[in-house]
């Protein structure tokens, strides 16, 4: 997804499974102009640092708290700014829940990939629109 128009340009499939940060390096996007990659602390690992590393991105991933080892306010300072540009992409999460969510019952990964991918081009649609009503304001 692109910071400016919030349109996907790239998803992947996994059945339920499989963490979402397993398929942290397979989302890059190698045409992606920008350096930065943000994420929720879920995907902070050594392994993905690496990975970010060695393909030319800085790390924006959140900090993660650990029992008895609270986050320092320079931390949560860092967080909230991480926060703010990943609610962009949080706008098209919000936008599948009110497509019927992001829960699927089929049977079958064929299926599965074509009602997500349907569902990414509907909201492409639908973000699209917004933006061409944008620019005939403007």
């Amino acid at each position: 997804m692109t910071r400016d128009n919030k349109l996907i340009h790239r998803y992947t499939v996994t059945d339920a499974a499989v963490h979402n940060s397993h398929c942290l390096e397979g989302l890059l996007d190698p045409e992606n102009q920008g350096v930065q990659a943000f994420a929720d602390s879920a995907y902070r690992s050594e392994e993905t640092e690496q990975v970010l590393r060695q393909k030319g991105y800085r790390s924006r991933i959140h900090e993660k708290a650990h029992r008895n080892r609270p986050l320092s306010k320079a931390q949560e300072a860092a967080n909230q700014r991480r926060s703010h540009h990943r609610a962009r992409i949080e706008h098209a999460f919000g936008a599948m829940t009110q497509q019927g969510g992001k829960f699927l019952r089929t049977i079958g990964m064929a299926r599965a990939e074509a009602k997500i991918g349907i569902m990414n081009l509907v909201y492409n649609m639908r973000r699209f629109t917004c933006l061409v009503r944008q620019a005939t304001v403007v």
